[in-house]
């Protein structure tokens, strides 16, 4: 709810739906303290220091006159017009438009409230002087309520990334800093603030997120009188926007949501809005998301046509519907060292190039897909060689030229896609190798931060990250049937920004099931599954040296877009069998599982997580038959607990009205993992003919769990009675 005060355009609610009946907002005014301004301090769309708001300023700039700066350093925003479409078909739009004529400066702030739920918000800044004027920072920013006492937000590093953190709301500003050039490992995703002890399924919460690729800051500011916002803005480095008169200046997409059913709420905003969009890929785009093999952890940089060809005639054998060819395919690329840069097929491991594989896959009902990485490149590289100015760094000259180069990461440095002779360079090898070769998916990888990142002498992550959006959108265009994945050196760049042009993300590098739980599940607050990547990894991870039996690390994989990268080749017996059945399930049950209601319980036993899908009642699954699965839940057991027994746990988010079937299909009696998972000889009673029961009574009461082994797991199916 936004309100005028003053002339000020300001954020007086934000959060419970208050009806269409509000009061004379004047009763909102708040008493004025002794020793402080003789007026109220309101929160402003945009707050303001000439509001005499003492927490951070929604706009940080100054004008350059004369080549001296510092002038107009505080405008004083006031609304000029004020617009509303009153609630179109995909929600409702406001536009806002505040300026401060003094200044030479327009405002304009765009709010759309999206049928879900979710709120997408932008400011542009216009200057409207004589003179340049620099933005620093231009943030987008809410208000939340009084009760809101606790924030959670997220942190991580490369193969663990996106795990919680929370901690009490004080006075002051705490601040996620992002200077990767990219979201980064450690990116938060959202920053959620609640009321205490906020969960899964209970509790007020109020959460945002920055839809941005590179350089960002997320923040919580609680000022002395106790108001808290929270919020986002691009993080911009020295002079990287610098308006001259008449141009503007967007920020990145802030979306927000609100829950007064805790985190899962905020998860059916983010998910509502995804599912929404007319490119969205998944159950309700009649785009079911095949089951993928990508030869990584099977092959590496070993790249034998004979291999690959077994590799893929045993995909095939068990219902692999894309396979993907990852790095080593191009010019040199015999390890990390060299080849970046130079996207031709290397002729001397492939002399033919490479349509004897792709007809291979095609031949065999499976899609093609491929690894590259078009925003790096290696120093070993011919393209390097040609062009050294194409390479970013602090220096105006190039490396070859005396021009320091920032350290090396993995080999390799950023190729300078602001240069427009260096950006059509990549698209047009992107582009040639799309055409002349039959690939419908393509991993983009991005390997490293950028740091010290330049073009031309200044600082240039902004542009950078604005031409890789322009370079996808460009292949996307020209390839539209071309699906992409955003990996960067795992899950380091998963933001909205890079989603509004890719397929999926890859959430991390590492495929150990148990990490895996972990790092799935905080993605998921913001990504639904259909979008995020999961993979059966070998039996011994290849990250951390973990063992973990298939089951595991099957079911863990289920709750994304289901695939493997792992040498198939080796799986035999009674294992390929189970395999088998498994990638069954998963073909009958995606459907369910990329357009359903993520449910997650807050269970006592911290050793024991339960997670799931329940068939969304205003989805293409709405009122599912007698018969048909409802829902399907992973009951995960992630280490040993203080209790002999986890006892009964309830099952939340099914139909309260409705009765339900439940069993449990994997492992089941006879496959190769049954034995290992149970730690108990003789199982819950129900565990062997299944139990029937209303969704009230299993939301309440629940159903007793068996005995699992550590890092151990097992997937309930619900039936519809």
């Amino acid at each position: 709810m936004i309100s005028t005060h003053r002339g000020e355009a300001e954020i007086t609610h934000w959060g419970a739906d208050l009806g269409d009946t509000l009061p004379d907002l004047a009763i909102l005014s708040e008493p004025i303290p002794p020793s402080s301004i003789d007026a109220n301090v309101p929160v402003g769309l945009l707050p303001q220091s000439s509001s005499a708001w003492q927490g951070r300023p929604g706009l940080r700039g100054h004008r350059i006159t004369n080549g001296v700066a510092g002038f107009d350093f505080s405008v004083r925003l006031r609304v000029q017009s004020a617009t509303t479409d009153g609630g179109a078909a995909g929600g409702s739009t406001a536009v806002i438009v505040q300026a401060d004529p003094d200044a030479g400066i327009t405002v304009t702030s765009t709010l759309t409230l999206h049928l879900g739920g979710l709120l997408e918000m932008r400011h542009t800044v216009t200057n409207d002087g004589t003179s340049p004027y620099q933005v620093d920072e231009l943030a987008t920013m809410l208000p939340v309520a009084p009760d809101a006492v606790e924030l959670l937000d997220l942190t991580g590093r490369w193969c663990r990334e996106r795990h919680p953190q929370r901690r009490s709301i004080q006075q002051g500003t705490w601040v996620r800093t992002g200077r990767h050039g990219r979201t980064g490992h450690d990116s938060s995703l959202l920053l959620a603030a609640g009321t205490a002890g906020f969960g899964n399924r209970h509790g007020k919460v109020w959460a945002t997120h920055l839809a941005w690729s590179g350089n960002h800051e997320e923040f919580a500011d609680n000022v002395a009188d106790g108001r808290t916002v929270i919020g986002g803005s691009e993080l911009l480095g020295p002079a990287e926007v610098v308006l001259q008169p008449g141009e503007s200046y967007t920020t990145p997409a802030l979306f927000a949501a609100y829950s007064d059913r805790g985190l899962d709420g905020i998860s059916e905003a983010f998910y509502s809005w995804f599912r929404s969009r007319p490119h969205h890929v998944g159950a309700r785009s009649g785009r079911p998301r095949p089951v993928v093999l990508n030869t990584w952890e099977a092959v590496y940089f070993d790249h034998n046509l004979d291999t690959l060809m077994e590799l893929a005639e045993s995909a095939a054998d068990l219902g692999v519907e894309r396979f993907v060819l990852d790095d080593g395919w191009f010019r040199g690329r015999r390890d990390d060292h060299a080849g970046l840069g130079d996207w031709y097929v290397d002729e001397t491991v492939w002399p033919h190039g490479l349509t004897p594989l792709i007809d291979a896959v095609t031949s065999r009902g499976m899609e093609f897909g491929l690894w590259v990485e078009p925003e790096m490149v290696n120093l070993d590289s011919d393209i390097a060689r040609a062009h050294p100015e194409w390479i970013v760094g602090p220096s105006a000259a190039s490396h070859k030229d005396g021009g320091r180069l920032p350290l090396e990461w993995r080999q390799q440095h950023v190729i300078d896609l602001v240069n427009p002779e260096a950006w059509q360079y990549i698209y047009d090898r992107m582009d040639t190798l799309l055409r002349e070769n039959h690939i419908s998916y393509l991993k983009w990888d991005q390997n490293r931060d950028l740091v010290e990142h330049g073009h031309a002498g200044r600082a240039s992550v902004h542009e950078q990250t604005l031409a890789a959006y322009r370079l996808f959108d460009a292949l996307r265009a020209a390839h539209p049937g071309v699906e992409i994945e955003s990996c960067s050196s795992g899950g380091a760049r998963v933001d909205l920004g890079i989603l509004e042009r890719t397929d999926r993300i890859w959430a991390s590098d590492c495929n150990d099931a148990l990490e895996r739980q972990t790092i799935q599940r905080w993605t998921g607050m913001v990504v639904p599954p259909e979008l995020v990547g999961g993979h059966i990894g070998p039996t011994t991870s290849h990250t951390t040296g973990r063992t973990h039996h298939l089951s595991f690390r099957a079911i863990t994989a289920l709750f994304g877009h289901f695939g493997m990268e792992w040498d198939v080749r080796s799986v035999t017996g009674a294992e390929r069998e189970e395999l088998k059945r498994f990638i069954g399930l998963y073909k009958e049950h995606r459907g369910l599982i990329h357009s359903g209601r993520m449910v997650r319980a807050d269970l006592p036993d911290e050793s024991l997580m339960l997670h799931g899908v329940v068939a969304d009642p205003e989805g293409p699954d709405a009122g599912t038959p007698v018969g048909a699965t409802a829902a399907l839940f992973a009951v995960v057991k992630t280490r040993t607990g203080f209790a002999e027994q986890p006892g009964r746990v309830a099952i939340p988010g099914l139909d309260a009205a409705r009765s339900y079937r439940v069993e449990a299909v994997f492992p089941a009696p006879g496959d190769a993992d049954y034995g290992h998972t149970f730690s108990e000889a003789k199982p819950a009673p129900w565990l062997a003919s299944g139990a029937e029961a209303t969704g009230l009574f299993l939301g309440e009461v629940g159903l007793p769990m068996p005995v699992l082994n550590p890092e151990h797991a097992i997937l309930l199916r619900f039936t519809a009675l």
